[in-house]
């Protein structure tokens, strides 16, 4: 075996310009669609798996009514938002890494994506089931999934790959800690929280601008399975969490949550104590506290699983007016990639599902491909004279911000708490309890003492829990001292 290291380069063999950070207009800026490498990497990625999802393969979901309970006019022109409003949604729940007939209570992240059919077109919020994520620059997103799935050689999930990644990744740290908790196995997806995780752009009719984060609290109480059973469970019914999601809505048990959300003014994110675009960190509801704004109820299950759940397409890109984009890296990757993805695994003209088509009307100059089902007549190009759609740039007036800098290839400008070791640290200190601790470490010993990963591999892994706080890498090299 050779150490040798060699020069990444793009699959045209120049070479690569980064490995770890995407370009942008200045440190806090957006990215720029002339970063011709991670545009590569994004778009060889969604092409990497026909034809199931590359990740989020195994899931389940249901249809379901939003509606808003409280007046939020003040921060948000967003019609389905309005108090009273009722829309319909539809929820798809997901494991991350796990492929098509993976087991459901395997220990992963859990996808939470929301398609909201609104009167303004749909609004695709696409989360998970944690506030915050592994890496905050899209340039790694890629290189993550790849080190959680399987090797080139023996065709193995690894733990000693992953291990690898998260320890020379300290931004993963918070992330992993939810992970390697009891809540990286979730009994249900009744059961558990979703999250829009990204920071999003709000606002409202007077063009006033405000910062805003999505929680939705289940309201059946959280219950997580410990390891012992979430591994029986996965021996025993695989497909447990789809079967108890149906099995609740056709026994009229249907599933809630509470929707919630902090709101920062827009002027308040230059000075914040964390930056409040990076997804690997959450802002503290003692800063920012939660705002409930309405209900989510899952009431009728889908038909035909296929055409309803497995070719149902989110796209964090699907905003409507009162809602935007915010300068976090994560999400502005994901922009671009959830519709590539969907282009290539689906086809061109996904948005004529029924499950992804909006139930306003479309008006669009798009035209043919492969299975389109309507077509628009003359004129099929703008501008035009002949009558056709115009844009009104007015609705969307308010959804832009200045943003200046060179262009760069850069972290995060840090702010001034902006350690990737303090949040962890504060839900080993302050969030879990005893027992959850010690479920921490035995989960943590249990993955990381895996056969295939390397004894200097797991002295990378106490220290990285070191850093995060010295008794929990103290008990997890105590633990792992006899692996």
């Amino acid at each position: 075996m050779t150490n040798k290291r060699f020069i990444t380069t793009t699959d045209a063999g120049t070479a690569a310009p980064s490995d770890e950070f995407s370009q942008s207009a200045g440190e806090a800026g957006p990215l720029l669609l002339q970063d011709h490498y991670l545009i590569q990497k994004m778009a060889q990625f969604n092409r990497e798996r026909v034809p199931e999802r590359v990740v989020h393969a195994k899931g389940g979901g249901a249809y379901g009514t939003f509606t808003a309970t409280e007046d939020v006019s003040e921060f948000t022109k967003a019609g389905l938002f309005a108090k009273g409003a009722t829309t319909d949604l539809l929820i798809r729940f997901s494991t991350v890494a796990g492929e098509q007939g993976s087991a459901d209570t395997a220990r992963d992240p859990r996808g939470f994506a929301i398609k909201f059919y609104t009167d303004d077109g749909n609004y695709d919020l696409v989360g998970n089931n944690t506030p915050v994520f592994f890496v905050r620059d899209p340039q790694k997103f890629q290189d993550f999934i790849h080190s959680q799935k399987r090797r080139a050689d023996t065709n193995t999930r690894d733990n000693n790959m992953q291990w690898d990644f998260w320890t020379l990744s300290p931004e993963s740290a918070h992330q992993v800690t939810i992970l390697m908790s009891d809540r990286g196995t979730p009994y249900s997806w009744r059961n558990m929280n979703g999250y829009g995780s990204h920071t999003f752009l709000w606002y409202n009719a007077a063009g006033v601008k405000f910062w805003v984060k999505y929680h939705l609290k289940t309201d059946q109480g959280i219950r997580n399975f410990d390891l012992a059973q979430a591994t029986a469970m996965a021996a025993s019914d695989p497909d447990f969490h789809l079967r108890d999601l149906h099995a609740a809505i056709a026994r009229r048990d249907y599933p809630s949550w509470t929707v919630q959300v902090q709101i920062m003014p827009f002027e308040a994110a230059a000075g914040y104590r964390f930056n409040p675009f990076d997804l690997t960190k959450i802002w503290p509801h003692a800063d920012y506290p939660v705002l409930p704004i309405g209900t989510i109820t899952l009431n009728r299950n889908p038909e035909n699983y296929f055409a309803e759940i497995e070719q149902a397409a989110f796209e964090p890109a699907n905003f409507v007016p009162g809602i935007g984009a915010s300068p976090d890296k994560m999400l502005q990757g994901r922009l671009f990639s959830y519709p590539d993805t969907h282009r290539y695994r689906i086809g061109t003209n996904y948005l004529q599902l029924p499950v992804n088509a909006p139930k306003s009307p479309v008006h669009s100059y798009n035209k043919d491909g492969s299975m389109r089902q309507a077509n628009p007549g003359d004129p099929v190009y703008a501008p035009n004279s002949l009558g056709g759609p115009a844009a009104d740039p007015a609705l969307w007036a308010d959804d832009s911000y200045h943003v200046a800098g060179e262009i760069v290839r850069s972290a995060y400008v840090p702010h001034r708490d902006d350690d990737d070791f303090v949040q962890p640290r504060e839900l080993w200190e302050h969030v879990l309890t005893e027992t959850e601790q010690e479920r921490l470490v035995a989960n943590i010993c249990a993955h990381a003492g895996a056969p295939e990963v390397s004894l200097d591999l797991k002295a990378r892994v106490v220290e990285y829990w070191r850093n995060v706080h010295s008794e929990l890498g103290a008990q997890v090299g105590k633990g792992l001292a006899g692996s």
